[in-house]
């Protein structure tokens, strides 16, 4: 790929997670990326639509890229995914509760009003689903239960996502770190 293709995708999913799809312009993607304009529309003819999209996916597979490192060995999954989680709460907090989730926002804008951004988000989540499936399947639960178990992590952190971002605050990561370790050591 790329590297003036990557910096467009990298500036957009980064001003995505800061601040939406309707708040993010093509002109606030090629000054904050450093790109000519030319470069934007000859790597992205669909326009913001697809930059969007391409953006979104990025953004999952480099999340389900984080998951599977910080899940990789042998700690159990309960300690594994508290430990993750408040590595995200840390992490937001160092951005000033700017940072946490690359997707919920655009997500939610676009939910109705764009099939093709709202199929990268589902393609994203469910790629982040994957990556808590598999080490809740490494651990030996059977099919079914680690999938709904992916589920409801994904699910659990995006909601502790918001309401951290919300009240600035770390506290309801944190709790969700706390009980999603209790649920999963049951």
């Amino acid at each position: 790929m790329s590297p003036t293709r990557d910096q467009i995708l990298h500036t957009t999913a980064s001003l995505l997670e800061k601040q939406g799809c309707h708040a993010t312009g093509l002109n606030e993607i090629i000054r904050e990326s450093s790109t000519p304009k030319g470069s934007l529309y000859y790597y992205f003819p669909g326009g913001k639509e697809q930059l969007v999209s391409e953006a979104v996916l990025q953004a999952g597979r480099a999340v389900a890229d984080r998951i599977h490192t910080y899940l990789a060995g042998e700690t159990p999954p309960s300690q594994a995914i508290h430990d993750f989680i408040l590595r995200i709460a840390d992490n937001m907090e160092a951005s000033g509760f700017a940072a946490g989730s690359p997707l919920s926002a655009v997500a939610m804008e676009t939910a109705t009003t764009s099939s093709r951004i709202n199929a990268a988000c589902q393609a994203a989540f469910n790629t982040m689903i994957a990556a808590f499936e598999d080490k809740l399947l490494a651990s030996g639960l059977e099919a079914q239960h680690a999938s709904d178990l992916a589920h409801f992590i994904t699910a659990t952190i995006e909601g502790g996502v918001m309401l951290s971002r919300t009240m600035h605050s770390t506290e309801p990561l944190r709790v969700v770190a706390r009980q999603l370790s209790t649920a999963l050591t049951c």
